[in-house]
């Protein structure tokens, strides 16, 4: 994991693989949406409104993977101190937050059809977020701690932490509590889904992870060129030492 700890190292490697994870994530997930809305057979019960599937449960999946990888990168940062890892929880926060704001809003256009209601207070729902708010709260210490670095990038990495206790809440929710959402469908080695609604449901999902690593990889490269740049202009500004 150290070896690309070098910003230099890493950068070599993040630009040539951006596109390759862009381009197949964008074409993949286009095509599968395209299949799923309009070449997919509808639901029997609910009609066209599952067609919705096709974006809400990708977006479900990375809103909560998305928070993983900033657990992930602050246990980095506070067991190895690695160098990149403050940058990687911060580049994945953004998009994290995207998708989780995209799973409630077309679960809430999905919720409408099938349930009568834009909102229930369930377990899932709730849970859903309360990861939107606590993604929002990341990003504010996140932006704290790089004006002020030193102890404040370790509450950010502590907040990360402890914030990945609500993704096993996600997930279990509709197992713990009366829910109107429905159980997963999908699960190690089985799913309830038949294949028509299946393979286009894991297409779109794969394309939307490719364009999830895509988008981390390029917003980490976007913060190493600000630190880069700051970095120089403390430089210019104290005739080239910059103070401690």
């Amino acid at each position: 994991m150290h070896r690309f700890a070098n910003p230099a190292r890493f950068l070599r490697l993040a630009r040539p693989l951006t596109p390759w994870l862009l381009v197949p994530g964008l074409v993949i997930a286009g095509a599968a949406l395209a299949w799923g809305l309009f070449v997919a057979p509808a639901d029997r019960l609910q009609g066209d409104s599952v067609r919705i599937v096709y974006i809400h449960v990708p977006a479900a999946w990375l809103g909560m993977a998305g928070w993983m990888a900033i657990a992930a990168a602050s246990l980095a940062e506070i067991v190895w101190r690695h160098p990149l890892a403050s940058v990687a929880a911060r580049a994945a926060a953004v998009p994290g937050a995207f998708y989780t704001a995209l799973c409630l809003l077309s679960g809430s256009l999905w919720g409408r059809p099938a349930w009568g209601s834009w909102w229930v207070w369930d377990g899932r729902l709730t849970s859903m977020l309360v990861l939107l708010f606590l993604y929002l709260g990341y990003l504010a210490l996140a932006d704290a701690a790089a004006r002020e670095g030193g102890g404040a990038s370790r509450v950010a990495a502590i907040f990360g932490l402890v914030g990945a206790v609500n993704i096993p809440i996600i997930h279990y929710s509709v197992l713990w509590w009366n829910s109107l959402h429905q159980p997963p469908s999908i699960g190690l080695g089985h799913s309830a889904m038949a294949p028509q609604f299946l393979v286009p449901l894991l297409a779109a999902t794969l394309g939307f992870t490719l364009i999830f690593a895509a988008l981390v990889l390029m917003r980490m490269r976007l913060l190493l060129a600000d630190a880069q740049s700051e970095a120089r202009l403390r430089r210019k500004a104290f005739g080239g030492s910059v103070p401690a």
